[in-house]
């Protein structure tokens, strides 16, 4: 599963490191993280002690990988281009889980050279599912925050400085939300529910 996550992580950072390139913002690019290199995406304590810490000991998984740099002043979309950067990383999730959901539902499981390949492949589709949703909350630091704050500039300090009471409430949506929208999501992709 911390292997499933990490290079699932990796695809949302290179999905925030690509659009910003394509918009115009090379930042990301010129620091060498426009890579699907796991490597250059791993922050020590969010990524390594943290979550390894968590899941040896309660089986739970918090963690995160560095935030890519880029430069809104660079992009070529004056107006959306800092949401569809935020878009990019939860974009990439979704995609792999749709992707791999599709084989999964299309692809005869007794073709299946190793009759526990299609649990790892739900195993895939479920995580990034749940990363999908779990970064586009309207909380900071997840990618919602920043694209609440491009759609409703506003209410944007709101949102932007709720603290730690934003992240316990991010803590409780993800353990008690996200995992039955998360299973519905993946039903509605793989044509059955995850079997784990």
């Amino acid at each position: 599963m911390y292997i499933i996550i990490i290079l699932s992580a990796t695809f949302h950072e290179y999905g925030h490191a690509f659009v910003a390139n394509f918009l115009g913002d090379d930042t990301a690019k010129r620091e060498g993280r426009l890579t699907l290199n796991p490597l250059k995406h791993i922050d020590p304590l969010g990524t390594v002690i943290i979550p390894l810490v968590l899941l040896l000991t309660s089986g739970v998984f918090i963690g995160w990988a560095k935030p890519v740099p880029y430069n809104p002043y660079n992009l070529k979309d004056k107006k959306y281009g800092s949401l569809k950067v935020g878009l990019a990383g939860p974009g990439a999730n979704f995609i792999i889980a749709i992707l791999l959901g599709l084989i999964m539902r299309f692809y005869p499981s007794g073709l299946f050279v190793n009759p526990l390949f299609p649990q790892f492949l739900g195993l895939i589709v479920y995580i990034n599912i749940f990363l999908g949703l779990f970064n586009l909350l309207p909380i900071a630091p997840f990618d919602g925050s920043k694209i609440f704050a491009d759609l409703f500039p506003k209410q944007a300090n709101i949102i932007l400085s709720s603290g730690f009471a934003g992240l316990f409430l991010a803590l409780m949506v993800g353990f008690f939300v996200i995992p039955p929208i998360a299973r519905i999501l993946f039903l509605l992709i793989v044509g059955e529910g995850p079997n784990f």
